[in-house]
């Protein structure tokens, strides 16, 4: 416990969190009431409402998880804290679930605050929560939001840099999963296994606006996307166990 207090009160002590964790919400809250405010009485659904907005915030929690592991890198407290905790794995464990839990927060308050706005501006719209695959859709966000900060920080641990780091983790987010898709013969088979796509069918149980093709169950979606996350974390906490801080 006391370790995760310590890395609470560093994490907050910079401007990453304070700046970064309004963007997401903003972001999925706002495009949730741009949807629902311009549909003009159309039919809309939580997909609709959570498309665009969510994958955004995803990739700016991702970057706040990153600065938290490589700030420390670049002002050179992290040998501090390696000196505190020789094992490094408490520290690295403590780093990790601090800014999951962070990352969870911010994704249930957004996935709630996008499905309450879009349902306050059209209360005619079929969005309300009935099924299993509508709570994944709005309180699952917390949980995606929070397995893709844990996989953050193991990049962070890794490269050790911002920059690098970041520009590692927007491209892959953003651009590379797609771009698998046009891989001739294997491209499909190999982009329905990638991390994010099978996030998706998790939150939108393969429908939607923009349909995940893995052929996993919503629960194993979970499930393999927290694998990946564990395991990238267990392979940079191996890493950094091996080399100099």
């Amino acid at each position: 416990m006391n370790l995760l207090a310590v890395e609470r009160i560093k994490l907050f002590t910079t401007r990453s969190p304070w700046w970064c964790a309004p963007i997401p919400l903003a972001l999925t809250i706002g495009f949730a009431a741009l949807v629902a405010g311009t549909s003009s009485g159309e039919p809309i659904d939580l997909s609709m409402v959570q498309y665009g907005g969510v994958n955004f915030g995803i990739a700016v929690v991702m970057v706040l998880a990153t600065l938290a592991v490589t700030t420390e890198y670049r002002f050179n407290t992290i040998k501090t804290t390696f000196q505190a905790v020789p094992h490094r794995t408490p520290a690295l464990l403590a780093k990790a679930g601090v800014v999951g839990i962070v990352a969870l927060v911010i994704g249930e308050i957004a996935g709630f605050g996008a499905w309450a706005l879009a349902k306050l501006i059209r209360p005619d719209a079929q969005i309300a929560l009935h099924s299993t695959q509508d709570w994944y859709a709005v309180a699952g966000l917390g949980v995606v939001f929070a397995f893709a900060a844990v996989i953050a920080v193991a990049i962070g641990i890794l490269v050790r840099h911002s920059a690098g780091a970041i520009a590692i983790l927007l491209i892959y987010t953003l651009l590379v999963e797609k771009l698998v898709t046009i891989i001739p013969k294997v491209g499909k088979d190999i982009h329905d296994w990638l991390p994010f796509n099978v996030a998706g069918k998790f939150l939108n149980g393969g429908g939607g606006v923009e349909p995940s093709s893995s052929p996993l169950s919503p629960g194993w979606a979970l499930a393999y996307f927290a694998g990946v996350a564990i395991v990238l974390l267990g392979i940079a906490i191996g890493v950094a166990k091996r080399r100099d801080a």
